[in-house]
C-alpha cells in the first residue's frame, strides 16, 4: 500500500547533482513530494503553480540568486507563511545575515547530512503549523536559534583568522630551532632542547592544519589530489617525525608495510598517519610499542595503528571522530586517562572519507587499533 504524500517540497538549485541528492534524500519519506527547479525564475513559477509547503533554496545561481528568489516568493500569495530553508555551500556570517534579511527561515550548509536535512525540513513544517496562540513562542525560539547560528559562524570566522595569523610565527619558531640544531657550537643540551622545540612545533602545526582542513570540509572545499605515493617511505617519514616523542616515553615505533604504492593525496595522508601516531603515543604507556601495518586485497588497502593503552568503549567509538568533541576514558591509573583535543581524529575521518574510504576503531586487548580502508580507485 502506497502512502499518499502530505507535503510538497520545492527544491531550487542550478546544480543537477545537488537537486538529485536532495530529492533522493527527501523521497526516503513517503509523505514528501518533491518538485525541482533549475533556475531562480523557474523556482518562482513552480511556487505559483504548486504552492509548496516548504522551499529549499540555493543562493548562488545564474540570473536571479537565492536572495532575490526568496524576496519574490515572500511577495506572492501564500508566500509569506511558507518556510524557506537556504541550502548552500556558502558558510559565513555575511551569507547567513543576508539570508535572514531576505526572509529565510533556516540556513543549512552543503555538504549536508541526509538526516540533518530531513530534520530541518520537518522542523520547518512544524513551525508553519504552529497556530496563532503560540506564534510568539515560536518566534522567540527562532530568534534564539538564529543567535546561536550567528555565534557559531562568528567563532568559525575568528578561528580562521587566528589559524592564518599563527602559521607564520610558528614557522619562525621552527626555523630558529633548526638553526640551533645546525649550529656547530651548540652544546648537546642545547641541541636536545632544539629537538624538543621542533617536536612541539610540528605538533602545533598539525593542529593548525587540522583546523584549516576541518574548515575547508565544512565549506565543501576539502578535495584530495591523489597521486602514486611510496607508502613505506611515507610511513617511515611519519614515524621519524615522532621519533623524539616516542623516545621520551621509551616507546618503540614498529611498522609492517606490505603495500608498496598507494594512490592518495600525499600531504593529507601523511598528516592522517602522523595524527594517528600522535594519538597512539599520547595514550600508550611507557615501555610499550606502537605498531603501524598495511595490507591490501583486490579492492582496498587497509592500514592499522595500534597502541597498548586504554581501549575505547564501544559506545564512544563514533563520538571520538566528531569535531571539537572530547571524550574521556578513565583507567585505574589517573595518568592513563584517554582523552584528546577533539581535532586530530576528526581531521582523520574527514580526510579518509574525502578519499572515499572509512575509518573506525577496534579493541587491541589491551589498547586500541585505529583502522582505515581505502579503495584502490581513490
Amino acid at each position: 500500500m502506497t502512502t499518499e504524500a502530505k507535503f510538497t517540497i520545492l527544491v531550487v538549485d542550478d546544480d543537477e547533482q545537488n537537486r538529485s541528492l536532495v530529492r533522493a534524500t527527501l523521497e526516503q519519506e513517503p509523505r514528501y513530494a518533491v518538485i525541482l527547479a533549475a533556475t531562480g525564475q523557474q523556482g518562482i513559477e513552480e511556487f505559483e503553480r504548486h504552492r509548496p509547503d516548504c522551499v529549499l533554496l540555493d543562493i548562488r545561481m545564474p540570473g536571479l540568486d537565492g536572495f532575490a528568489v526568496c524576496q519574490a516568493i515572500r511577495a506572492l500569495a501564500g508566500g509569506q507563511d511558507t518556510p524557506i530553508v537556504f541550502l548552500t555551500a556558502l558558510r559565513d556570517l555575511d551569507a547567513f545575515d543576508s539570508a535572514l534579511r531576505a526572509g529565510g527561515d533556516d540556513f543549512l550548509s552543503k555538504p549536508f547530512r541526509p538526516a540533518e536535512l530531513l530534520l530541518r525540513v520537518q522542523a520547518a513544517l512544524r513551525l508553519r503549523q504552529a497556530n496563532a496562540s503560540n506564534r510568539e513562542y515560536v518566534e522567540l525560539v527562532r530568534r534564539q536559534r538564529d543567535d546561536l547560528m550567528r555565534l557559531q559562524l562568528q567563532k568559525e570566522r575568528l578561528l580562521g583568522f587566528v589559524v592564518h595569523d599563527l602559521k607564520n610565527p610558528v614557522s619562525n619558531i621552527d626555523l630558529q630551532a633548526q638553526l640551533l640544531l645546525r649550529d656547530p657550537e651548540s652544546s648537546a643540551s642545547a641541541r636536545a632542547i632544539g629537538g624538543s622545540i621542533r617536536d612541539e612545533v610540528r605538533s602545533l602545526l598539525r593542529l593548525l592544519l587540522n583546523l584549516l582542513d576541518i574548515g575547508k570540509s565544512e565549506e565543501g572545499k576539502l578535495a584530495p589530489v591523489p597521486s602514486p605515493v611510496d607508502l613505506p617511505g611515507l610511513i617511515r617519514d611519519a614515524c621519524g617525525a615522532l621519533e623524539l616523542r616516542a623516545r621520551s616515553k621509551n616507546i618503540e615505533l614498529h611498522s609492517s608495510i606490505d603495500v608498496s604504492v598507494l594512490q592518495v593525496d600525499a600531504d593529507l595522508f601523511r598528516r592522517v598517519i602522523e595524527n594517528l601516531l600522535e594519538n597512539a603515543l599520547r595514550h600508550a604507556p611507557g615501555d610499550s610499542a606502537v605498531h603501524v601495518s598495511a595490507s591490501s586485497d583486490e579492492r582496498e588497502t587497509e592500514l592499522r595503528v595500534s597502541d597498548a593503552g586504554l581501549g575505547v568503549p564501544h559506545e564512544l567509538r563514533e563520538a571520538i571522530f566528531e569535531r571539537f568533541v572530547q571524550v574521556q576514558v578513565e583507567g585505574r591509573d589517573p595518568a592513563a586517562t584517554r582523552t584528546g583535543r577533539g581535532l586530530g581524529l576528526a581531521f582523520c575521518r574527514l580526510a579518509v572519507e574525502a578519499h572515499g574510504g572509512r575509518i573506525w576503531v577496534e579493541d587491541a586487548k589491551p589498547g586500541a587499533i585505529f583502522c582505515m580502508r581505502l579503495p584502490h580507485a581513490s
